[in-house]
Protein backbone atom coordinates (compact mmCIF):
# COMPACT_ATOMS: atom_id res chain seq x y z
CA UNK A 1 0.00 0.00 0.00
CA UNK A 2 1.00 3.66 -1.09
CA UNK A 3 2.25 5.66 2.42
CA UNK A 4 -0.41 7.71 3.93
CA UNK A 5 0.95 11.08 2.69
CA UNK A 6 0.78 9.69 -1.00
CA UNK A 7 -2.80 8.49 -0.43
CA UNK A 8 -4.10 11.40 1.03
CA UNK A 9 -1.97 13.91 -0.95
CA UNK A 10 -3.98 17.59 -2.15
CA UNK A 11 -5.66 17.65 -5.27
CA UNK A 12 -6.54 21.40 -5.35
CA UNK A 13 -4.61 24.59 -4.33
CA UNK A 14 -7.11 24.81 -0.99
CA UNK A 15 -6.06 21.32 -0.05
CA UNK A 16 -2.45 22.43 0.17
CA UNK A 17 -1.02 23.13 3.82
CA UNK A 18 0.41 27.00 4.25
CA UNK A 19 2.45 28.50 1.80
CA UNK A 20 -0.14 31.61 1.73
CA UNK A 21 2.58 33.74 0.64
CA UNK A 22 2.26 32.47 -2.49
CA UNK A 23 -0.73 30.60 -2.79
CA UNK A 24 -3.30 32.59 -0.87
CA UNK A 25 -6.07 34.31 -2.78
CA UNK A 26 -4.65 36.79 -5.25
CA UNK A 27 -0.83 35.61 -4.78
CA UNK A 28 1.20 35.45 -7.59
CA UNK A 29 1.92 31.43 -8.14
CA UNK A 30 -2.04 30.99 -7.40
CA UNK A 31 -2.60 33.52 -9.90
CA UNK A 32 -0.07 31.93 -13.08
CA UNK A 33 -1.43 28.74 -12.05
CA UNK A 34 -5.06 29.66 -12.05
CA UNK A 35 -4.79 31.76 -15.75
CA UNK A 36 -3.16 28.16 -17.07
CA UNK A 37 -0.52 29.95 -19.05
CA UNK A 38 2.57 28.29 -17.35
CA UNK A 39 6.20 29.46 -17.59
CA UNK A 40 9.27 28.03 -16.42
CA UNK A 41 9.45 27.76 -12.63
CA UNK A 42 12.12 26.61 -9.78
CA UNK A 43 10.67 25.77 -6.14
CA UNK A 44 13.16 26.36 -3.41
CA UNK A 45 12.03 25.49 0.12
CA UNK A 46 13.04 22.42 2.28
CA UNK A 47 11.66 18.94 2.04
CA UNK A 48 7.40 17.83 3.11
CA UNK A 49 5.82 21.37 2.60
CA UNK A 50 4.44 21.04 -0.34
CA UNK A 51 6.55 21.52 -3.55
CA UNK A 52 5.90 18.10 -5.35
CA UNK A 53 1.88 18.55 -4.80
CA UNK A 54 1.67 21.83 -6.37
CA UNK A 55 3.92 20.91 -9.11
CA UNK A 56 1.10 17.79 -9.89
CA UNK A 57 -1.69 20.19 -8.87
CA UNK A 58 -0.48 22.49 -12.17
CA UNK A 59 0.11 18.73 -14.04
CA UNK A 60 -2.85 18.03 -14.07
CA UNK A 61 -4.36 21.57 -15.03
CA UNK A 62 -2.31 21.72 -18.21
CA UNK A 63 -2.80 19.57 -21.93
CA UNK A 64 1.21 18.74 -21.72
CA UNK A 65 2.63 15.42 -21.16
CA UNK A 66 4.02 15.17 -17.83
CA UNK A 67 7.39 13.60 -17.29
CA UNK A 68 8.61 13.60 -13.85
CA UNK A 69 12.78 13.01 -12.92
CA UNK A 70 14.85 13.38 -9.78
CA UNK A 71 18.14 14.55 -10.31
CA UNK A 72 19.66 12.17 -7.68
CA UNK A 73 19.28 9.23 -10.51
CA UNK A 74 18.08 10.86 -13.59
CA UNK A 75 20.64 10.43 -16.48
CA UNK A 76 21.31 12.78 -19.56
CA UNK A 77 19.55 9.69 -21.61
CA UNK A 78 16.58 10.30 -19.76
CA UNK A 79 16.26 13.77 -21.13
CA UNK A 80 16.67 12.56 -24.40
CA UNK A 81 14.22 10.25 -24.21
CA UNK A 82 11.88 13.17 -23.41
CA UNK A 83 13.44 15.44 -26.34
CA UNK A 84 12.61 12.99 -28.40
CA UNK A 85 8.75 12.86 -27.83
CA UNK A 86 8.71 16.32 -28.58
CA UNK A 87 6.74 17.18 -31.71
CA UNK A 88 5.30 13.71 -31.98
CA UNK A 89 1.68 12.36 -31.23
CA UNK A 90 2.83 11.78 -27.53
CA UNK A 91 3.61 14.80 -27.12
CA UNK A 92 1.87 17.44 -29.14
CA UNK A 93 0.84 20.20 -27.24
CA UNK A 94 5.11 19.91 -25.18
CA UNK A 95 6.22 18.28 -22.13
CA UNK A 96 5.75 19.74 -18.67
CA UNK A 97 8.63 18.34 -16.68
CA UNK A 98 8.98 18.04 -13.15
CA UNK A 99 13.15 17.97 -12.16
CA UNK A 100 13.07 17.02 -8.45
CA UNK A 101 16.32 17.76 -6.65
CA UNK A 102 17.48 19.54 -10.14
CA UNK A 103 20.98 20.50 -7.83
CA UNK A 104 22.14 16.95 -8.23
CA UNK A 105 22.07 17.72 -12.40
CA UNK A 106 25.75 18.72 -13.04
CA UNK A 107 26.07 21.82 -15.37
CA UNK A 108 26.14 20.04 -19.15
CA UNK A 109 22.63 18.22 -17.79
CA UNK A 110 21.02 21.71 -16.95
CA UNK A 111 22.59 23.02 -20.09
CA UNK A 112 20.58 20.41 -22.42
CA UNK A 113 17.28 21.91 -20.84
CA UNK A 114 18.12 25.09 -22.41
CA UNK A 115 17.12 25.16 -26.08
CA UNK A 116 13.68 23.61 -25.30
CA UNK A 117 13.21 25.74 -22.56
CA UNK A 118 13.44 28.61 -24.87
CA UNK A 119 11.55 27.57 -27.56
CA UNK A 120 8.56 26.73 -25.23
CA UNK A 121 8.43 22.89 -26.17
CA UNK A 122 9.52 21.97 -22.66
CA UNK A 123 8.16 23.89 -19.19
CA UNK A 124 10.13 22.94 -16.58
CA UNK A 125 8.83 23.25 -13.14
CA UNK A 126 12.09 22.10 -10.83
CA UNK A 127 12.37 21.87 -6.95
CA UNK A 128 15.69 21.90 -4.79
CA UNK A 129 16.01 22.17 -1.54
CA UNK A 130 18.92 24.07 -1.51
CA UNK A 131 19.59 27.49 -2.73
CA UNK A 132 18.51 27.66 -5.97
CA UNK A 133 21.50 30.90 -7.40
CA UNK A 134 23.84 28.60 -5.71
CA UNK A 135 22.85 25.27 -7.04
CA UNK A 136 21.01 26.26 -10.34
CA UNK A 137 22.79 26.96 -13.17
CA UNK A 138 22.63 30.51 -14.03
CA UNK A 139 21.17 30.50 -17.54
CA UNK A 140 18.59 28.37 -16.30
CA UNK A 141 17.90 30.60 -13.53
CA UNK A 142 17.30 33.41 -15.99
CA UNK A 143 14.28 31.63 -18.03
CA UNK A 144 12.76 30.38 -14.88
CA UNK A 145 10.84 32.12 -11.62
CA UNK A 146 11.95 31.21 -8.30
CA UNK A 147 9.24 30.61 -5.92
CA UNK A 148 10.16 29.86 -1.83
CA UNK A 149 8.37 27.65 -0.19
CA UNK A 150 8.42 28.48 3.61
CA UNK A 151 8.67 25.98 5.91
CA UNK A 152 5.43 25.02 8.05
CA UNK A 153 4.56 26.04 11.75
CA UNK A 154 3.85 23.00 13.83
CA UNK A 155 -0.23 24.34 13.54
CA UNK A 156 -0.12 24.61 10.03
CA UNK A 157 0.54 20.55 10.39
CA UNK A 158 -2.36 19.67 12.79
CA UNK A 159 -5.08 19.57 10.11
CA UNK A 160 -3.03 17.34 8.03
CA UNK A 161 -2.80 15.20 10.58
CA UNK A 162 -6.27 14.99 11.83
CA UNK A 163 -7.32 14.53 8.43
CA UNK A 164 -4.86 11.57 8.30
CA UNK A 165 -6.45 10.31 11.05
CA UNK A 166 -9.15 10.20 9.74
CA UNK A 167 -8.59 8.48 6.36
CA UNK A 168 -6.82 5.88 8.87
CA UNK A 169 -10.19 5.19 10.21
CA UNK A 170 -12.19 4.85 6.97
CA UNK A 171 -9.70 2.91 5.53
CA UNK A 172 -9.92 0.29 8.05
CA UNK A 173 -13.56 0.31 9.73
CA UNK A 174 -12.10 1.87 12.93
CA UNK A 175 -12.86 5.00 14.85
CA UNK A 176 -9.36 6.81 15.83
CA UNK A 177 -9.70 8.37 19.14
CA UNK A 178 -6.77 10.08 20.69
CA UNK A 179 -6.58 13.33 22.51
CA UNK A 180 -4.94 17.10 21.26
CA UNK A 181 -1.85 16.45 22.81
CA UNK A 182 -1.31 13.49 20.27
CA UNK A 183 -2.08 15.78 17.22
CA UNK A 184 -0.04 18.60 18.93
CA UNK A 185 3.44 16.08 19.67
CA UNK A 186 3.06 14.86 16.22
CA UNK A 187 3.14 17.69 14.60
CA UNK A 188 6.09 19.94 16.70
CA UNK A 189 8.19 16.41 16.31
CA UNK A 190 8.08 16.92 12.67
CA UNK A 191 9.97 19.81 12.39
CA UNK A 192 7.01 21.37 9.92
CA UNK A 193 7.86 18.62 7.18
CA UNK A 194 4.14 17.10 6.60
CA UNK A 195 5.44 14.01 5.34
CA UNK A 196 7.32 12.68 8.17
CA UNK A 197 4.26 14.33 9.97
CA UNK A 198 2.07 11.69 8.26
CA UNK A 199 4.55 8.54 8.40
CA UNK A 200 4.39 9.68 12.36
CA UNK A 201 0.46 9.12 12.35
CA UNK A 202 0.60 6.10 10.08
CA UNK A 203 2.79 4.32 12.08
CA UNK A 204 1.19 5.36 15.37
CA UNK A 205 -1.80 4.10 13.79
CA UNK A 206 -0.15 0.64 13.42
CA UNK A 207 1.28 0.69 16.40
CA UNK A 208 -2.10 0.52 18.28
CA UNK A 209 -4.10 -1.81 18.90
CA UNK A 210 -7.75 -2.31 18.05
CA UNK A 211 -10.32 -2.80 20.26
CA UNK A 212 -14.29 -3.27 19.51
CA UNK A 213 -14.01 -1.46 16.33
CA UNK A 214 -11.82 1.22 17.96
CA UNK A 215 -8.72 2.46 17.99
CA UNK A 216 -6.98 4.50 20.58
CA UNK A 217 -3.47 6.33 20.06
CA UNK A 218 -1.95 7.25 23.16
CA UNK A 219 1.02 10.68 24.17
CA UNK A 220 3.47 7.70 25.12
CA UNK A 221 3.00 6.02 21.46
CA UNK A 222 3.25 9.73 19.85
CA UNK A 223 6.22 10.25 21.88
CA UNK A 224 8.11 7.14 20.80
CA UNK A 225 6.85 7.41 17.06
CA UNK A 226 7.25 10.95 16.18
CA UNK A 227 10.44 12.21 14.99
CA UNK A 228 12.94 12.90 17.84
CA UNK A 229 13.34 16.70 16.82
CA UNK A 230 11.56 19.08 15.66
CA UNK A 231 14.48 20.53 13.81
CA UNK A 232 15.47 20.18 10.02
CA UNK A 233 18.90 19.48 9.51
CA UNK A 234 21.50 18.21 6.92
CA UNK A 235 25.18 18.48 7.66
CA UNK A 236 25.71 19.32 3.67
CA UNK A 237 23.09 22.04 3.00
CA UNK A 238 21.77 25.59 3.70
CA UNK A 239 20.28 24.35 7.42
CA UNK A 240 23.30 23.23 8.25
CA UNK A 241 25.37 26.43 7.80
CA UNK A 242 21.82 28.59 8.88
CA UNK A 243 22.02 27.35 12.41
CA UNK A 244 26.09 27.60 12.54
CA UNK A 245 25.96 31.03 11.39
CA UNK A 246 22.91 31.81 13.60
CA UNK A 247 24.85 30.15 17.06
CA UNK A 248 28.23 32.59 16.05
CA UNK A 249 25.93 35.61 15.35
CA UNK A 250 23.87 35.19 18.63
CA UNK A 251 27.45 35.25 20.77
CA UNK A 252 28.62 37.64 18.81
CA UNK A 253 25.90 39.76 19.74
CA UNK A 254 26.03 38.89 22.83
CA UNK A 255 22.71 37.39 23.56
CA UNK A 256 22.64 34.33 25.35
CA UNK A 257 19.59 32.69 25.00
CA UNK A 258 19.79 32.73 21.43
CA UNK A 259 23.51 31.34 21.38
CA UNK A 260 22.14 28.54 23.45
CA UNK A 261 19.01 27.67 21.54
CA UNK A 262 21.06 27.34 18.20
CA UNK A 263 23.89 24.82 20.93
CA UNK A 264 21.04 23.01 21.37
CA UNK A 265 19.83 22.50 17.82
CA UNK A 266 23.18 21.46 16.90
CA UNK A 267 24.08 19.12 19.75
CA UNK A 268 20.70 17.33 18.91
CA UNK A 269 21.78 16.81 15.61
CA UNK A 270 24.72 15.71 16.94
CA UNK A 271 26.87 18.01 15.20
CA UNK A 272 29.75 18.47 18.28
CA UNK A 273 32.37 19.10 16.09
CA UNK A 274 30.61 21.72 14.43
CA UNK A 275 29.39 23.24 17.86
CA UNK A 276 33.55 23.11 19.04
CA UNK A 277 34.55 25.23 16.18
CA UNK A 278 32.46 27.95 15.88
CA UNK A 279 32.54 28.06 19.83
CA UNK A 280 36.57 28.83 19.57
CA UNK A 281 36.38 31.09 16.26
CA UNK A 282 34.03 33.31 18.24
CA UNK A 283 35.75 33.23 21.50
CA UNK A 284 38.85 34.56 19.28
CA UNK A 285 37.20 36.74 16.39
CA UNK A 286 34.75 38.58 18.60
CA UNK A 287 35.88 38.38 22.25
CA UNK A 288 39.78 38.21 21.62
CA UNK A 289 41.80 41.21 23.28
CA UNK A 290 38.27 42.57 25.44
CA UNK A 291 39.17 39.64 27.35
CA UNK A 292 42.17 37.34 26.36
CA UNK A 293 42.16 34.89 29.13
CA UNK A 294 38.70 33.68 27.38
CA UNK A 295 40.62 31.87 24.55
CA UNK A 296 42.46 29.21 27.07
CA UNK A 297 39.11 28.84 29.17
CA UNK A 298 37.01 27.85 25.92
CA UNK A 299 40.02 25.80 24.70
CA UNK A 300 39.78 24.08 28.01
CA UNK A 301 35.86 23.45 27.78
CA UNK A 302 35.65 22.49 23.84
CA UNK A 303 38.55 19.76 24.79
CA UNK A 304 37.07 18.71 27.97
CA UNK A 305 33.33 18.40 25.14
CA UNK A 306 35.57 16.48 22.75
CA UNK A 307 36.91 13.57 25.31
CA UNK A 308 33.59 13.12 27.21
CA UNK A 309 31.51 13.27 24.14
CA UNK A 310 27.41 13.80 24.01
CA UNK A 311 25.56 13.82 25.84
CA UNK A 312 28.15 15.02 29.02
CA UNK A 313 29.47 17.32 26.09
CA UNK A 314 26.56 20.18 26.69
CA UNK A 315 27.87 21.18 29.63
CA UNK A 316 30.68 22.35 29.54
CA UNK A 317 30.20 23.84 26.24
CA UNK A 318 26.99 25.73 27.74
CA UNK A 319 28.84 27.32 29.98
CA UNK A 320 31.65 28.53 27.30
CA UNK A 321 28.87 29.99 25.11
CA UNK A 322 27.32 31.72 28.01
CA UNK A 323 30.80 33.02 28.56
CA UNK A 324 31.33 34.11 25.20
CA UNK A 325 27.72 35.55 25.01
CA UNK A 326 28.84 37.37 28.14
CA UNK A 327 31.61 38.96 27.60
CA UNK A 328 32.84 42.37 26.32
CA UNK A 329 33.68 42.24 22.83
CA UNK A 330 36.44 43.22 20.62
CA UNK A 331 37.25 42.57 16.79
CA UNK A 332 40.63 44.50 16.76
CA UNK A 333 42.62 41.47 16.59
CA UNK A 334 40.73 39.78 13.40
CA UNK A 335 40.42 43.52 11.74
CA UNK A 336 44.21 43.53 11.91
CA UNK A 337 45.19 40.77 10.48
CA UNK A 338 43.13 40.56 7.45
CA UNK A 339 44.46 44.66 7.09
CA UNK A 340 47.80 42.83 7.01
CA UNK A 341 46.63 40.08 4.60
CA UNK A 342 45.41 43.14 2.48
CA UNK A 343 48.68 44.49 2.02
CA UNK A 344 50.30 41.22 1.66
CA UNK A 345 47.94 40.23 -1.22
CA UNK A 346 48.65 43.54 -3.03
CA UNK A 347 52.05 42.91 -2.77
CA UNK A 348 52.84 45.60 -0.57
CA UNK A 349 55.58 43.70 0.94
CA UNK A 350 58.86 45.64 0.77
CA UNK A 351 62.53 44.00 2.31
CA UNK A 352 62.62 43.50 5.70
CA UNK A 353 64.87 45.89 7.84
CA UNK A 354 68.66 45.49 7.92
CA UNK A 355 68.37 45.77 11.18
CA UNK A 356 65.85 42.72 12.00
CA UNK A 357 67.49 40.16 9.28
CA UNK A 358 69.02 37.27 10.76
CA UNK A 359 72.32 38.45 9.56
CA UNK A 360 75.61 38.60 11.71
CA UNK A 361 78.08 39.69 9.16
CA UNK A 362 78.16 42.36 6.50
CA UNK A 363 78.93 41.36 2.69
CA UNK A 364 81.19 43.17 0.45
CA UNK A 365 78.67 45.28 -1.16
CA UNK A 366 76.73 45.94 2.39
CA UNK A 367 76.20 49.90 3.15
CA UNK A 368 76.01 50.74 6.08
CA UNK A 369 78.04 48.14 7.95
CA UNK A 370 76.69 46.42 11.34
CA UNK A 371 73.28 45.27 11.76
CA UNK A 372 72.30 48.17 13.69
CA UNK A 373 69.72 46.24 16.06
CA UNK A 374 68.48 47.59 19.30
CA UNK A 375 67.74 44.99 21.80
CA UNK A 376 64.66 46.63 23.39
CA UNK A 377 65.41 45.17 27.16
CA UNK A 378 68.73 47.24 27.03
CA UNK A 379 66.74 49.81 27.51
CA UNK A 380 64.71 50.84 29.96
CA UNK A 381 61.10 49.93 30.08
CA UNK A 382 61.93 46.84 27.90
CA UNK A 383 61.28 49.38 25.03
CA UNK A 384 63.02 51.24 22.27
CA UNK A 385 62.08 53.50 18.98
CA UNK A 386 62.89 51.78 16.09
CA UNK A 387 61.62 50.64 12.69
CA UNK A 388 60.18 47.33 12.32
CA UNK A 389 58.02 47.52 9.11
CA UNK A 390 59.82 47.66 5.87
CA UNK A 391 60.33 51.18 4.34
CA UNK A 392 57.10 50.68 1.93
CA UNK A 393 54.90 50.19 5.28
CA UNK A 394 56.57 52.45 7.67
CA UNK A 395 53.35 53.78 8.51
CA UNK A 396 50.85 51.47 8.21
CA UNK A 397 48.18 50.98 11.09
CA UNK A 398 46.76 47.67 11.00
CA UNK A 399 45.32 47.26 14.90
CA UNK A 400 42.96 49.64 16.35
CA UNK A 401 42.02 49.47 19.82
CA UNK A 402 38.79 48.94 20.74
CA UNK A 403 36.80 50.66 23.45
CA UNK A 404 37.15 48.28 26.65
CA UNK A 405 38.79 48.07 29.78
CA UNK A 406 41.10 45.73 28.66
CA UNK A 407 42.74 46.71 25.10
CA UNK A 408 42.44 50.90 26.87
CA UNK A 409 44.55 49.95 29.82
CA UNK A 410 46.96 48.82 27.11
CA UNK A 411 47.11 51.82 25.18
CA UNK A 412 47.42 54.13 28.22
CA UNK A 413 50.63 52.09 29.44
CA UNK A 414 52.25 52.44 26.27
CA UNK A 415 51.38 56.05 25.76
CA UNK A 416 53.15 56.43 29.30
CA UNK A 417 56.01 54.30 28.10
CA UNK A 418 56.53 56.07 24.69
CA UNK A 419 56.42 59.76 25.64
Amino acid sequence: MRPLADRIRPTELAQVCGQQHILGENMPLRNIIEGGNIPNMIFYGPSGIGKTTVAEIIAAKTNKRLHKLNGTMASTKDIKEIVDELDTMLAPDGVLLYLDEIQYFNKRQQQSLLQYMENGTITLIASTTENPYFYVYSAILSRATVFEFKPLSAADVEPVIHRGFAVLGEESGTEVQCEKSVIETIARGCGGDVRKALNAAENCFLASAKIAGKCEITLETARALAQKSAMRYDKDGDEHYDILSAYQKSMRGSDPQAALHYLARLLEAGDLPGACRRLAVCASEDVGLAYPQIIPIVKAAVDTALQVGLPEARIPLADAVILVATSPKSNAGAMAIDAALADIRAGNIGPIPRQLQNKHYDGEGDVPKGQNYLYPHAFPNHWVQQQYLPDVLKDAVYYQPCDNKMEQAAVEYWKKIKK
